[in-house]
């Protein structure tokens, strides 16, 4: 009987879909669970059971959430569990301690780790740590999905170095994803619909909160509308959303008529495709931000912020540039480098697309979790127990403070 893999996630474990597909295609049955609607899966033929948790633990409801993560194991009785996204991460070990492996995503840590994380963050990291090391116990392995965070968690003990893996980012359907790009609508006619006429457009996608980033972009947008008053720029994701981390709408509307908040969109290639940058001002610790695999495959240059992700995909000079996070001056000086010279900005938009092809393929991630997971359903030798007296001498000896 095929490996049955329980798969958690959160309000957007969708996007992973073709993940979960390229695992059915590998042999594996497939449940999804998430806090998101189930037609998605269901239209494509996964099974998906419901899950609730608060991303901002207001109601105090992890408890709940972990006695529901047990319930799904009971229920659908995988062979393994795989988690992404940071409760689901933690959550999950300790509803099951061990009884089913569950293999871990670090898919990025977050705004706790973020530079403008402020007081609140620097206090919760020791917590943070705590967490992260008392549920490795009970995970069968850790994938990280770029160096910086894996080595973090080397250095500060909260995994052990036998139980990392590096998987860079969680892979882009490239043929999927050139498909819908041929299938945009025309720019032209989008461009008439957002009235935006002849002007240089500037696209971000990302949820519009002040750690990704936005209240940077907003003051950047300002500096270059002094410069170039007919750039519009694109602002792609959600905000009502996220909570105390939501940028307020107002800040947004006093940027002026130059920023567009567009909210969450189902045509995002469409809207790549009628752009001329891409950027990221992300003050958060990502994982590989699939917005940026995105608009390197459209083609675009980038600008991204010097931080763990983004400068696995964006190159200094060569199909982008990297700013440091915060700095809206700097990002305002990059975007109206690449919009000002258009030809360089093309040239570097091109290298983009071969080099995510290559490097970040979905067909690449999903073959390297296959190994790790027939790593962990391998047949493991089972310790010899030691007989009771032994055992009693041990804890006797402890007791005593001595080595057994």
């Amino acid at each position: 009987m095929d490996s049955h893999v329980l798969c958690l996630g959160g309000e957007d474990h969708a996007l992973r879909i073709p993940f979960l597909l390229a695992l059915r295609d590998r042999g594996f049955r497939v449940t999804a669970a998430s806090s998101g609607g189930g037609e998605p899966f269901r239209a494509v033929g996964l099974t998906h059971l419901p899950w609730h948790f608060d991303r901002f633990d207001r109601r105090g409801g992890d408890l709940g959430a972990i006695a529901r993560i047990a319930s799904l194991v009971a229920e659908c009785r995988p062979d393994l569990i795989q988690t992404f996204d940071t409760k689901p991460n933690l959550l999950a070990p300790l509803a099951v301690r061990g009884a089913v492996p569950v293999i871990r995503t670090i898919n990025g840590m977050g705004w706790t780790f973020s530079p403008g994380g402020g007081m609140r963050a620097r206090l919760i990291r020791p917590v943070y740590r705590l967490l992260q090391r008392a549920t490795a116990r009970w995970s069968a392995a850790t994938v990280f999905q770029n160096a910086d965070d894996k080595a973090y968690f080397e250095r500060h003990g909260l995994v052990s170095r036998d139980a990392a893996h590096l998987v860079r980012s969680s892979g882009i359907d490239v043929a999927a994803f050139r498909t819908a790009l041929a299938a945009s609508r025309d720019p032209g006619i989008l461009r008439q619909e957002l009235g935006l006429g002849d002007a240089q457009v500037v696209v971000t996608v990302s949820r519009l909160t002040r750690q990704k980033g936005i209240g940077t972009l907003l003051k950047a947008a300002r500096i270059v509308a002094r410069a170039r008053p007919r750039v519009k720029f694109l602002l792609v994701g959600p905000r009502e959303s996220e909570g105390p981390f939501a940028i307020d709408a107002a800040e947004i509307e006093a940027a002026g008529p130059n920023v567009m908040a567009l909210g969450h969109r189902r045509d995002v290639p469409a809207l790549l495709a009628l752009a001329d940058a891409f950027v990221l001002p992300t003050q958060y610790r990502e994982g590989v931000p699939r917005a940026l695999l995105e608009a390197g495959l459209a083609g675009l240059p980038m600008v991204a912020t010097r931080m763990p992700g983004c400068t696995d995909v964006v190159t200094e000079g060569w199909n982008g540039h990297l700013v440091e996070p915060g700095d809206a001056a700097a990002l305002a000086q990059r975007i109206l480098g690449l919009l000002e010279d258009p030809a360089e900005a093309r040239v570097m938009g091109l290298r983009s697309i071969a080099f995510v092809a290559r490097a970040f393929s979905l067909e690449g991630v999903v073959d390297s979790y296959r190994d790790i997971y027939r790593q962990m359903l391998r047949p493991r030798i089972a310790p010899v127990r030691p007989a009771p007296a032994v055992r009693e001498l041990a804890s006797a000896a402890r007791a005593d403070g001595e080595r057994p």
